[in-house]
């Protein structure tokens, strides 16, 4: 298998790996099935993105979410999502909106 291949992190239960272009093609299969099964792939050249190959099928909002970053109005670090330090409180309730969902679920 491939040794330039470094999984980087998850979104919306996909995870993300970037493969380099002589990994990629010396296990075409095993990384296709992969991505059948919802991974998601960048592939380098020496290191450098080049493309990205991903499921044909993806929700909406993972679809609109990798769109905020290729534009670069959103970052994401491969990471968990965090909330903000200071949630911002809605106006009428007194509460934050994790606070109000938090209700809600119970």
């Amino acid at each position: 298998m491939a040794t330039n291949m470094v999984v980087c992190g998850h979104f919306e239960g996909s995870v993300v790996t970037r493969v380099g272009v002589k990994a990629l093609k010396d296990g075409l299969s095993e990384y296709l099935r992969r991505v059948a099964e919802g991974e998601r792939l960048v592939v380098t050249d020496r290191g450098k993105p080049i493309a990205e190959i991903r499921p044909a099928e993806e929700p909406r909002v993972v679809r609109q979410a990798w769109e905020l970053v290729r534009k670069g109005i959103a970052s994401w670090n491969g990471g968990k999502p965090r909330g903000f330090d200071d949630a911002p409180v809605l106006k009428g309730k007194g509460k934050t909106a994790a606070e109000i969902v938090l209700e809600d679920r119970r």
